[in-house]
């Protein structure tokens, strides 16, 4: 992206916040966390009942990409951004063991969260994975649905980032994503305003 943004202070802000809410989950965020958002967001109770705790405290999406519907039996599932791994999770249950999920997340702390979760689920159909939306570290091709919760819109360059959702997703696949989006242009001003864009 050519723009105001100093997009590695960017991400090293992002990154911060959501180290913050893996540290303290019971702080004070402008944004909704844990069993709170889940409940404002739709998800139904049985998708995340018996979840790791933990996880559901730290969940920080904006919506509900499972609006349209699970994943279903045998699919293979990308998470743009899984942060504490619940989105992971409820797809992993959806999908069984002829499937598999991939979480996607460049927040360290988030990943060892996502990882510790999915080991207390004992659910060996998901994996996380370091990496950006603009550069997902899957392979052509390869999944069924991508979904994403509250991610693009922390993404600079977002047409990079649907590019790699196009490029991992099978034919014929489907993208569920669940954000926060903008009608009207964004000044300059605001786009370089780093503030911004964590709150």
């Amino acid at each position: 992206m050519n723009g105001p943004i100093d997009v590695d202070k960017l991400r090293h802000e992002i990154q911060a916040k959501y180290e913050e809410v893996v540290g303290q989950p019971d702080a004070e965020f402008h944004f909704k966390i844990g069993r709170p958002a889940l409940e404002r967001t739709g998800y139904e109770p049985e998708w995340y009942e018996g979840l790791p705790e933990d996880a559901i405290g730290r969940f920080a999406g904006v919506a509900n990409p499972f609006h349209w519907g699970l994943p279903h039996p045998g699919e293979r599932v990308v998470d743009v951004g899984s942060g504490a791994g619940v989105d992971c999770l409820i797809a992993a249950r959806a999908v069984g063991f002829d499937g598999a999920v991939v979480g996607v997340d460049m927040t360290p702390a988030m990943l060892e969260e996502a990882r510790g979760a999915a080991a207390k689920a004992d659910s060996v159909n998901v994996e996380f994975r370091e990496g950006l939306a603009e550069k997902l570290p899957v392979e052509d091709g390869w999944a069924d649905v991508v979904i994403s919760n509250g991610v693009i819109n922390l993404v600079p360059d977002k047409l990079d980032a649907y590019r790699e959702i196009s490029r991992v997703l099978k034919a014929g696949g489907r993208v569920q994503v669940a954000d926060i989006c903008v009608e009207n242009a964004v000044p300059d001003s605001a786009l370089g305003d780093v503030d911004l864009w964590t709150g």
